[in-house]
């Protein structure tokens, strides 16, 4: 049956979805994997350019190439995304439905005009990020979580689950992940913070970064884990691979959901037992979240140092409190004192992530956990962010602070021959 006649100008999407679908049926799908994109721009230019000229459709030479340009999105890409996944800017996309995607620059929402068709389209757009990592989201699994090929993470969740339609969350991750010098430009922690990390990192300290969602975990994550020797075999656990490390010896472990059957599904806690047959140096777990929060543990706590991971929380000590829980999960019936010995004995250290009001990301907290005091966890602040208040602007006034104590774990540096600046703890706020 042939195609119909192409819309007029003033509807660009039907103009746009005509094109696209004799475009479909002109080219060689199976050819185009093997051609360079440039030669495929232009294939689709010149039978672009015969489509229209051949309905004597009106349009102007900034039109046809827009045009051009959303059609070889669709084939090639993720449709109307394409142009937000080119931003660099840009740190979130979030379609809330085919008729409303916002995006987050420097931690502020906004609105854009970008739209889909319908939720076909969406839909397909979803089918075909999941799809390319071996996931289907569908009725029977309308929930799923996937990433691009740029070590993005996605979400999508699709009815009966969205009630208005499929909606699809972007978090991005640059192909040049933010160094520790991108941080110190971003004020997000002071060089003296930074010196102190980077220190506990090659001394084989443990780890926790603990933040809300958005605040820069994992970003802060791989920042910490650039300062692993390349001599060393780090294992990483995951649900969806995102971290990007750099060193020579890495093995990347991914969590696998079950399948169509409900079988076959394969959990962090898995994972992460199987690591330690694996003979590793450091093990990174990206989020812990259930309950291989016990394995973890047991894991530091018998020779495996140096470990990393990161947590959902709103501040060290609620860090620790939701660690607790995690171990619970395991059903073990351990009692509280003994599970809280086991968090103050494997973990040293406790970095706390923020994002700010007016969108800044900082490391607002630094903190040791120094041992067990009765049947409390004890932990004490080496650095803190001060707030003191919002300007007009809506910028939020505040400075790091040193408490004026030196970490106990500052002698576990020294023997490893990491000396630090006599007055890097000294009290400093300002009056």
């Amino acid at each position: 049956m042939p195609p119909g006649p192409i819309p007029a100008r003033t509807d660009f999407s039907a103009v746009k979805t005509a094109i696209h679908r004799r475009l479909i049926q002109k080219l060689n799908l199976d050819r185009l994997s093997e051609i360079r994109r440039e030669e495929v721009r232009r294939e689709v230019s010149q039978i672009l350019e015969a489509l229209v000229v051949g309905e004597s459709t009106p349009m102007n030479l900034q039109e046809r190439e827009r045009l051009a340009q959303e059609v070889l999105d669709e084939v090639f890409g993720l449709g109307p995304l394409e142009p937000l996944l080119n931003d660099p800017s840009i740190s979130d996309i979030l379609v809330n439905t085919y008729r409303h995607v916002y995006v987050e620059r420097n931690g502020i929402l906004e609105a854009t005009s970008i739209q889909f068709r319908d939720d076909a389209h969406l839909m397909s757009i979803i089918d075909r990020i999941v799809s390319a990592i071996g996931r289907r989201v569908d009725e029977s699994s309308p929930m799923v979580d996937a990433r691009l090929a740029d070590g993005s993470r996605v979400n999508a969740i699709i009815p009966p689950l969205s009630v208005d339609g499929p909606c699809l969350s972007i978090r991005r991750f640059g192909r040049d992940p933010l160094a520790a010098e991108d941080l110190l430009d971003n004020r997000s922690l002071t060089p003296s913070m930074l010196e102190l990390l980077q220190g506990c990192v090659k001394a084989r300290l443990n780890i926790l970064i603990s933040g809300g969602t958005g605040a820069g975990k994992t970003t802060f994550l791989n920042v910490l884990s650039s300062y692993i020797s390349n001599r060393e075999r780090i294992v990483t656990i995951e649900d969806a691979a995102e971290l990007q490390l750099h060193q020579e010896h890495v093995v990347r472990l991914e969590t696998r959901p079950p399948n169509i059957e409900g079988k076959g599904a394969v959990a962090q806690r898995q994972l992460l037992i199987n690591t330690l047959r694996m003979r590793p140096d450091r093990i990174i777990v990206g989020e812990v979240r259930s309950d291989e929060a016990l394995d973890m543990l047991q894991a530091m706590n018998t020779g495996h140092d140096g470990s990393l991971t990161t947590i959902h929380a709103n501040s060290p000590r609620d860090a620790l409190s939701r660690l607790e829980t995690m171990v619970a999960m395991a059903n073990l019936n351990i009692p509280d004192t003994v599970c809280r010995r086991q968090i103050a004995s494997a973990i040293n250290v406790v970095v706390q992530v923020s994002r700010l009001s007016d969108g800044t990301r900082k490391v607002t907290n630094v903190a040791e956990i120094t041992g067990m005091e009765g049947d409390v966890v004890a932990m004490q602040d080496i650095f803190v962010f001060d707030k003191r208040g919002v300007r007009e602007n809506g910028e939020v006034i505040g400075e790091f602070v040193a408490t004026g104590i030196r970490p106990k774990f500052s002698d576990r540096l020294m023997v490893t021959g990491i000396e630090l600046p006599a007055g890097m703890f000294e009290f400093s706020r300002r009056r």
